[in-house]
């Protein structure tokens, strides 16, 4: 009796163990599924929930004539320009390996001014080109990178900003192999600005990048991943998001937590304009507008009214780009 209690007392451990080991395995399968289905677009295309995540993220944004209208003349003026610009594709390799890809479009005069314009999250550098095109009106040699693992730059994840502001500093040097004289800005919109952001927080950036325009960042990634966690796949924030950092970190080789642009700011003395739209339902303005109040540097807001994300150059078109241009002109 003594022997037969024993066995199915260590039959029944073994099944537990067994029930335990299952559910770690697919507990952690799910995490890195859901690290790839947030940063990696080849993974992204294949699931159903892209594309439903892809039109609610659209079916969100402000829907008002007039930034249709403004959208698409900027995009008109955009595609006159590029049938006569110069324009030559550069790249880079990355510390980790990866080629990296831009466009550069060379001012038509001589001159030291120079811009750095980075895309959003799951982004492609076509989609900055009517940024591109205001600042070579201006005067501006241009640099429009596709940021790692988008548009033409390998890699196996998206950096949220961490890795691509370390990719970034690659695209700086080789600005100043050009000109060491280099007057550079950096003006990135949503994850690009927050990468924008994070390099200012860099000890060792060069005196030679005099601004950063910021449209509509993020404070910081981690609280990123986990209401979008939540938002797109109605699942709990904690313990996911904390599994995925360490999933990420084994697997991407990079931290979430590490990739704050509220730390950064905290430290940045580069002068900086903050723009957000008031009715961005992807990226609340109010993360905006705690960059502003944490950043130590000599800064200015813009929160441009019925403006959704990245619409704020759409909806009030002379407003915003004055505003950048006053901006630059008084920390000169």
């Amino acid at each position: 009796m003594v022997k037969e209690g024993s066995s199915r007392r260590k039959k029944v451990m073994i099944t537990v163990g067994i029930v335990i080991g299952l559910a770690i395995t697919l507990y952690f399968i799910l995490v890195n599924c859901l690290v790839s289905a947030a940063l990696v677009p080849s993974f992204m295309e294949k699931l159903e929930a892209f594309e439903r995540i892809t039109e609610e993220s659209y079916a969100a944004q402000v829907q008002t004539s007039d930034i249709q209208v403004n959208r698409q003349l900027a995009l008109n003026a955009t595609d006159a320009w590029l049938e006569t610009a110069k324009m030559y594709q550069i790249s880079v390799i990355s510390t980790d390996g990866y080629r990296l890809v831009a466009q550069e479009f060379p001012a038509d005069e001589e001159g030291h001014r120079w811009v750095l314009v980075l895309h959003g999250y799951t982004g492609w550098k076509e989609e900055m080109y009517p940024f591109a095109y205001w600042y070579h009106e201006e005067g501006y040699h241009v640099i429009v990178p596709d940021l790692r693992c988008q548009g033409e730059s390998e890699g196996d994840f998206i950096g949220m900003g961490w890795t691509d502001h370390y990719d970034c500093m690659l695209w700086i040097a080789y600005i100043l192999e050009q000109d060491q004289n280099a007057e550079i800005v950096i003006h990135g919109q949503s994850m690009g600005a927050a990468t924008a952001l994070m390099m200012t927080g860099e000890r060792e950036l060069p005196d030679n990048i005099i601004a950063v325009i910021s449209d509509c960042a993020y404070t910081d990634a981690y609280s990123m991943f986990g209401e979008k966690i939540t938002e797109w796949f109605s699942l709990p924030a904690f313990p996911l998001v904390d599994s995925a950092c360490l999933a990420l970190k084994l697997r991407g080789g990079y931290e979430l937590k590490d990739a704050s642009a509220i730390d950064a700011v905290k430290e940045s003395q580069v002068p900086t304009l903050f723009i957000h739209g008031e009715d961005d339902a992807m990226i609340n303005v109010q993360m905006t507008r705690d960059l502003y109040e944490a950043a130590g540097c000599y800064k200015e807001l813009l929160i441009v009214e019925e403006a959704g994300h990245a619409q704020a150059q759409d909806k009030e078109p002379e407003i915003y780009y004055e505003t950048i241009r006053k901006f630059l002109e008084k920390i000169k």
